[in-house]
């Protein structure tokens, strides 16, 4: 059976630290979707990880990490998170393998992104010009670049082809993008390079075979569930499918495969770049919240939006994924708030509902409230259950009743050793 692991609200939720805390139970650690934009934050022996690509089961002896079929990967990117690796004398082409049917980021895909993003004006989706989007259309266009072409000889000519019909599409969008092509293709080939020294396999049988010998599989998600290009809050979303659905298609794993899985959010919600947030906090409350939790993206630096629990969305998320275990990140930011709300309602089109409707645009929605007492006491340094404040137990078990599944980690900070299992 395959777990997945995956992030129940806008992204930003803390998977990165949850699959490095659940790796030690799992022999097979694969990512399934996504590319270079999202972030996934680890934190250890005073020592902060950012990856982008890399499943976050790198930094453990015993597991293998895959990136699956559904990824996207920029070399470039890619050549830079391996070199930040060095250092720790991981066995790099022992403990990580390539799916060749993921697919490449050329830098023309980054320029097409920027230029496409520029056309929009006022109008754009927030996108974090790392390619992605132009990346996955080219994928579904059924012209894309994947990284069992590299084995072949002529992959620079399917390279040149596909980069010169990208040029014609950046002038196509008349737009002032500045590049040197050259400069960026160097980088790419420098990339390609390092990427060619790694294990190519054809991940869905490699993964087929591992559960065929028992293996313990832990599929890892990116961004989060309201970003899904179905099920998100389009068009404000991102390429892929961030829901349950895109780890089976992202890796090759049958439905009946799937075993746990395990919804990640924080105990207050978050979103970077544009698009609908109902609970979007703009006082000395979203202030806080962005401050305490050092609310900046992992990938791209940007100050996120901070605002209550959405418990609206939050039910929606679980549905879509049929999610079996709720970890709550980070409870810790909470400390020192006379009243918690959340949102348990929206007022839409004059009546009061308890979807997510097909639009949650702010003109169109607003957020019902269900306030609790807050708590005080700092939570960093506690380690049992038995620890937490009554009123963060009464929030959790609020939780707990309107969403029907049970939360099993509660994470009081950063570091792997700030997580506490009910």
């Amino acid at each position: 059976m395959v777990d997945l692991l995956l992030g129940l609200q806008w992204g930003d939720e803390g998977k990165g630290k949850i699959v490095d805390v659940l790796t030690q139970d799992y022999d097979i650690i694969a990512r399934f979707q996504g590319g270079p934009n999202a972030g996934h934050t680890l934190e250890f022996d005073g020592i902060k990880h950012v990856l982008h690509t890399i499943p976050s089961g790198i930094f453990h002896k015993n597991a293998i990490n895959i990136v699956g079929n559904g990824v996207v990967i920029d070399p470039v990117i890619f050549k830079k998170e391996l070199d930040n690796l060095e250092k720790f004398n991981i066995d790099i082409t022992s403990k990580l393998f390539i799916s060749r049917k993921a697919h490449l980021i050329l830098p023309t895909h980054r320029l097409l992104d920027a230029a496409s993003e520029t056309s929009k004006g006022k109008a754009k989706i927030g996108s974090t010009l790392k390619g992605i989007g132009p990346t996955y259309m080219d994928k579904t266009g059924r012209n894309g670049m994947r990284v069992g072409d590299l084995e072949f000889d002529d992959w620079k000519d399917k390279y040149r082809s596909l980069a010169d019909k990208h040029e014609g599409m950046i002038d196509y969008y008349n737009v002032d993008i500045q590049y040197d092509l050259k400069e960026l293709e160097e980088e790419f080939c420098e990339g390609i390079e390092v990427l060619k020294k790694l294990t190519f396999i054809d991940s869905e049988q490699y993964i087929f075979d591992a559960m065929s010998q028992g293996k313990k599989i832990l599929a890892e998600g990116a961004q989060g569930s309201l970003l899904d290009i179905d099920f998100g809050t389009y068009p404000f979303v991102t390429s892929s499918n961030t829901t349950a659905a895109g780890a089976c298609t992202g890796l090759g794993v049958a439905p009946g495969k799937i075993g746990r899985v395990l919804g990640i959010f924080k105990a207050y919600a978050t979103r970077v770049g544009s698009g609908p947030f109902p609970t979007e906090l703009f006082d000395n409350d979203g202030k806080t919240m962005g401050r305490v939790g050092n609310e900046f993206g992992a990938t791209t630096g940007r100050p996120r939006r901070c605002g209550w629990l959405d418990l609206v969305a939050l039910k929606y998320a679980v549905q879509i994924n049929g999610v079996t275990d709720l970890m709550m990140m980070k409870a810790d930011v909470l400390s020192g708030f006379e009243k918690i709300k959340v949102c348990t309602a929206y007022k839409y089109n004059g009546e009061e509902i308890n979807h997510l409707p097909y639009n949650i645009e702010q003109d169109k929605v607003k957020p019902v409230y269900t306030a609790l007492k807050g708590w005080s006491k700092n939570l960093t340094k506690m380690t049992k259950a038995d620890e937490l404040p009554p009123a963060l137990n009464d929030y959790i078990d609020f939780l707990e009743k309107e969403l029907e599944v049970p939360i099993k980690i509660v994470s009081v900070g950063p570091d792997r050793l700030q997580t506490i299992r009910r």
